[in-house]
């Protein structure tokens, strides 16, 4: 039998084992489960993002874990099993893939995302972005609808375009500050301008989580650093000028070189 095969198999029965005997395991329920499965994502995310294959190896193990133990209790209620999920991803996958699976053409990524969203709506979505999960993070979110939409047409034609709604507003944003505006409308033109941000990273190529989390973690080097140097100076960081810790700050970039 395949090696795969052999895993998946033997992981259906092991949650079968511990589902009967364990007492942790057999008090979980879907919204106990919830929490970690997010927790389990995010980890995996970072992985990642650090480019560390074992790491992401083992968090696919434990969010596999967590799949077949939703499975399994959606077995006990008699809604669906591990079976039922594997033959609905699979089917959809064919329905969403004519192009590889039916006659229709399509030769580039975009064709290919585009087909994706308007078969969705042929498979009763009432909107486009209805398959947006409301509890995304917001910058998340605000890129994948802009994918969404951009998938039935509504979209720029060029990223110049885009650019120049960054530039609109920006200059909106600026507008409001300097007429001392309410903190609605600040906050208002604030979203505006990262909505537009992030259609042009979409339009550049670049992913803005992924962009602004390499940024965090950059800084975090970085700040590490700058906090490392003081204690070695045996000088407390809330004691030092601004342009101290500025010449710090330069040499950290020089480390991350």
């Amino acid at each position: 039998m395949d090696r795969r095969i052999n895993a998946f198999q033997s992981l259906l029965d092991i949650i079968d084992k511990l589902r009967k005997e364990c007492p942790w395991d057999k008090k979980q329920t879907l919204e106990s489960l919830r929490y970690l499965t997010i927790e389990e994502t995010y980890e995996l995310s970072d992985a990642i993002l650090e480019q560390n294959l074992e790491e992401i190896k083992k968090e696919l193990g434990d969010i596999m874990l967590h799949l077949v133990f939703y499975a399994k209790i959606g077995q006990e209620k008699n809604a669906f099993d591990i079976a039922d999920v594997l033959e609905g991803i699979n089917e959809k996958l064919i329905r969403r893939h004519p192009h590889i699976f039916g006659d229709v053409i399509a030769q580039d990524e975009k064709t290919v995302k585009d087909n994706w969203e308007k078969i969705k709506l042929t498979e009763g979505r009432k909107s486009v972005l209805s398959g947006v999960p409301k509890s995304l993070p917001a910058m998340v979110k605000a890129y994948r609808m802009q994918e969404k939409a951009s998938g039935v047409g509504f979209d720029w034609e060029n990223t110049a375009q885009v650019w120049t709604k960054v530039e609109e507003e920006m200059q909106e944003l600026k507008t409001e500050l300097s007429n001392g505006a309410q903190k609605d409308r600040v906050e208002d033109e604030f979203g505006d301008l990262l909505f537009a941000l992030i259609n042009y990273a979409r339009f550049i190529g670049v992913n803005p989580d992924d962009a602004l989390e390499h940024t965090n973690k950059k800084f975090i080097r970085r700040f590490t650093y700058l906090e490392e140097e003081a204690k070695k100076m045996n000088k407390p960081m809330h004691t030092m000028t601004l342009g101290e810790m500025e010449a710090i700050w330069q040499e950290s970039k020089k480390t991350d070189r």
